[in-house]
């Protein structure tokens, strides 16, 4: 991992970064189709950091098309599984390289604290993509019990060209886990970043390029939904498309896919993940710790966050008071300088969109136990409300902000009804020192992730996904996130047999 540096180091780096600024199509830089463009902004300050290419349906079609090329013609996909490894290893030792520019870069684009794209979200990214090519050559295919007479053979083949279409939130790490196994798979891939976030996409495909990821290979189109994201959708070429984002925007995929070639869909949408406490928790400060990091951790963006606080109601004040404790420890501002545990909201529109929910809270006159303000009409500070029901907006809608809402129960029942009351099943936190209670909450709750005494996502080797309005069609990370990127065939060889 890179050495997180001062304030002042990240302000020379960015001071020096060469921004890229036009779409990656086929190896190379080019301007968009129309030769439009849209302004990137750096959200903790109004800057804008550069103009991007803006790619539109006639851009889409030369990236798709450069895409299929190179799938047929197996650059990519019929190398053998060693050479594509040693690729994929050494495009992540560029990443490792650039691992100072890459955190700036993505700090500058999205408002995130540089800490966190330091510490985690650039070498997590460098973790995926080695983990995913060392894969390549331990997934075995597979032979059925078929008798002497035949010999059947259960084979992965790569399933074609790949449109993997991000989130804000976490650019570069979302990137990393769809770019993983889809190149590891041998697909030809076209990414669609979010338009907020568009810079490391850009800088990280140049990057697998010099690593000799063969040209059309790996394709990034800078743009709008409506503009990139619903051509790609729609496109007869594209075999899968994987979408990270809102659950309103991932209905719409599978709408493209069915009026077009049924493309397989892959969706990891929107989460109102429970924290459930329970009374017989040992260490009360750990909770309140856990909880803290779930909730505000990359300033509530995140479609795992923390964001309902499910506690017995005979320790709710107990923890209250740890859980404001260690807020303190979490300061808001200049997401460049690595002191600051909080940035900006992504954009203004997000801004306004979290504020909103500070603003309902105010009208069903609720308990703002800590903070509740905003500053420079872009951050955000870690707020608690206390008091919120299961009918509030609050319980109910995925805020995407630091906003944690508190509800208490009376009894284990009350607290799965509760932790269950939701659209969304991606991911729960249990906090219980009884091994049977953490057992029947892992349970019930409908999640795709339920982590126990702690908060989290697993790590690279564990499925992420979820139930309900949250997922459908597949898991990212792990061995199982490589089966949404391949077909299944099954080849029957005839064995004549000699019964003389």
């Amino acid at each position: 991992m890179a050495e997180l540096l001062g304030a002042s180091a990240y302000a020379a780096i960015a001071a020096e970064l060469r921004l890229p600024t036009q779409a990656f199509i086929d190896g190379a830089f080019r301007a968009s189709n129309s030769g439009a463009t849209f302004a990137t902004v750096n959200p903790a300050t109004g800057e804008v950091l550069t103009e991007i290419a803006a790619c539109n349906a006639a851009d889409v079609d030369v990236a798709v098309a450069k895409a299929k090329a190179a799938f047929a013609d197996g650059r990519w996909r019929s190398l053998p599984p060693s050479r594509r490894k040693a690729i994929l290893l050494k495009f992540a030792d560029l990443l490792e390289q650039h691992a100072h520019e890459l955190a700036t870069m993505e700090s500058l684009d999205s408002g995130k604290p540089i800490r966190e794209c330091q510490n985690t979200d650039v070498p997590e990214t460098i973790h995926t993509i080695r983990w995913h090519a060392e894969s390549i050559d331990k997934i075995y295919d597979n032979t059925a019990p078929v008798g002497a007479s035949a010999l059947a053979l259960v084979v992965r083949e790569p399933i074609g060209v790949v449109g993997l279409v991000l989130p804000w939130n976490f650019p570069l790490l979302m990137l990393g886990w769809k770019i993983g196994p889809s190149l590891a798979a041998g697909c030809s891939i076209v990414v669609k970043p979010a338009k907020e976030t568009t810079l490391t996409a850009l800088r990280v495909a140049e990057l697998a390029c010099e690593a000799g990821v063969p040209a059309g290979v790996f394709n990034v189109l800078p743009g709008g939904g409506k503009d990139v994201g619903e051509p790609l959708g729609r496109h007869p070429d594209v075999d899968m498309v994987s979408f990270t984002g809102s659950t309103e925007t991932g209905r719409l995929f599978l709408k493209y896919a069915a009026e077009s070639n049924l493309k397989r869909i892959v969706l990891e949408c929107g989460g109102k993940n429970p924290a459930v406490v329970l009374r017989d928790v040992d260490d009360l400060d750990a909770v309140a710790q856990h909880i803290v990091n779930g909730a505000f951790w990359n300033m509530g963006e995140n479609c795992s966050a923390s964001s309902r606080l499910i506690v017995d109601a005979s320790i709710k004040d107990a923890l209250l008071q740890r859980i404001g404790a260690h807020m303190r420890e979490w300061k808001m501002g200049n997401p460049l300088d690595p002191e600051h545990r909080l940035g900006a909201m992504v954009s203004k529109a997000h801004f306004e969109k979290v504020r909103s929910y500070l603003e309902q809270a105010e009208a069903e006159r609720l308990r703002v136990a800590f903070g509740g303000h905003t500053e420079d009409g872009i951050f955000v500070e870690p707020t608690v409300v206390d008091g919120v029901g299961q009918d509030s907006r609050l319980f109910q809608e995925e805020i995407f902000g630091p906003i944690l809402s508190v509800t208490t129960f009376n009894d284990i029942e009350d607290a799965i009804a509760l932790a269950n009351d939701s659209v969304y099943g991606l991911a729960a936190s249990v906090y219980t020192s009884n091994l049977n209670n953490a057992i029947r909450l892992s349970r019930e709750i409908r999640a795709g992730v339920v982590t126990v005494n702690c908060f989290g996502e697993g790590d690279v080797t564990t499925p992420f996904g979820g139930y309900k309005e949250s997922g459908f069609g597949g898991r990212d990370k792990s061995v199982w996130a490589h089966d949404q990127y391949t077909e299944i065939k099954t080849i029957w060889i005839d064995v004549p047999v000699n019964r003389a």
